[in-house]
This record gives structure tokens, sequence and C-alpha cells, in this order.
């Protein structure tokens, strides 16, 4: 029998499209009537995401325009992560969305649980904010593949396979 073979398990997003997904909005936003003079404004930086607009209806609307453009771009809205409206000066709402990027050690936990329960020939291991799966058998592999993504909508971060060995 070959060698061990392993994939590995990581939850990342494509920064390059989610720029793209937010230009898109702030156009839209900018020719929308409803939108037009809200003074709305979307700041990207590499780990979050700064919404600021006139009001909680507002507010509302961009976060509908942005999900929209992001789902057109193949990007989740798991990535999304948005904390509490706040007012700030001048009568206006902010909200900042963490961008969640990579698998957290409970989360890695969980899901290393969630594998060995069901294949318990298969050996996971935490990497970092990634896990590998190894196997003797692809087809196994392929199995857990096939579990994880069933039981994606369980889990608070969407999940990529890569590196398949």
């Amino acid at each position: 029998m070959a060698a061990e073979s392993t994939f590995d398990i990581v939850s990342e997003f494509d920064q390059q499209e989610l720029a793209n997904a937010v230009d898109q909005a702030l156009r839209e936003i900018q020719t929308r009537f409803d939108l037009k003079d809200s003074k709305t404004s979307l700041e990207l930086s590499k780990t979050e995401l700064v919404i600021t607009t006139d009001s909680e209806m507002h507010l509302s609307s961009v976060r509908d325009i942005l999900e929209s453009k992001a789902l057109r771009r193949g990007l989740s809205l798991k990535i999304f992560d948005y904390g509490q409206a706040e007012d700030v000066s001048g009568a206006r709402v902010r909200q900042v969305a963490t961008l969640q990027k990579g698998i957290s050690g409970d989360l890695a936990k969980k899901i290393q649980k969630l594998i060995r329960d069901q294949f318990p020939k298969i050996q996971p291991r935490i990497q970092g904010d990634t896990l590998r799966v190894g196997s003797k058998s692809r087809d196994d592999l392929q199995a857990v593949i096939k579990f994880l993504k069933e039981k994606e909508a369980e889990l608070p971060v969407p999940l990529q396979f890569i590196n398949y060995r």
C-alpha cells in the first residue's frame, strides 16, 4: 500500500474578491435613489470592514447590498462577524464587521472530534489555524470531505479543502 494521503482543512477567503465586492457595493450605493445622499462609506482593511451611514435603515440596506455582492463573487457570508451598530458623531451609525479567517483552536478540536467519532481510522492533526487529515485510504479522505460539507451549516466558518495528496 502507498504512503499516507492527506489534505488540509482551512477557512480562508480571497481578499481581492472581497475588495471587488466592496467596490461594486459602493458603486451601487452611490447610484441607488434611497442611498444616494446617505454619505455611506465602506472601509476595508485586512481584518475588518467598517460601514458608516446615516441611519439603521440605511445600514440594513447597505449590508444587504454588500452581502449580495459577496455571494455573487463566491464568498461565504460566514466571513462577516458583525459587531453592534453604534452611534457616532453627526447622527450617523457605524458598524464593524470582523473578517473571519483561519480555524480557531476550539473549533479545530470540535472538527477533530467530529472526524474521529465518525471515522476511527482517520488521523486529524491540528497545525496552527489549519487541520491536516491523513489516512492510507483516499476513499476514506473523500468520505471525510463529503461528511464535513454536509456538516458545514452547523459550523461558524466556511471550510475549504486544499493540498489533497
